[in-house]
């Protein structure tokens, strides 16, 4: 995905930013367990006593859970507005 920004010259725009959103929809617009959307970011398990008794990568819950987020991106969301952030203008420094 870095590679693909890179391309297209968007280095105002972050993975962490894709990666973000697709979290911020799946805990707020889907029943998805918190552990399936975790594992579709690839997010390793902190816990090492968990880490040991997960035995299952979730594979079929991901999935289906991807396939929503597709129809989710491919959809228009209403009536919304897309604004275009600009960075704060830095002052210069005076003397």
């Amino acid at each position: 995905m870095l590679a693909l920004l890179k391309r297209m010259n968007r280095r105002d725009i972050t993975v962490h930013g894709f990666r973000s959103s697709f979290r911020d929809w799946a805990a707020e617009q889907t029943n998805f367990p918190r552990e399936v959307a975790e594992a579709a970011l690839a997010h390793a398990i902190e816990n090492r006593v968990e880490a040991a008794y997960r035995r299952s990568d979730l594979f079929e819950k991901r999935r289906l859970l991807m396939e929503q987020w597709t129809r989710y991106c491919q959809t228009i969301q209403g009536e919304s507005k897309v604004l275009e952030m600009k960075p704060k203008n830095k002052k210069a420094k005076k003397g």
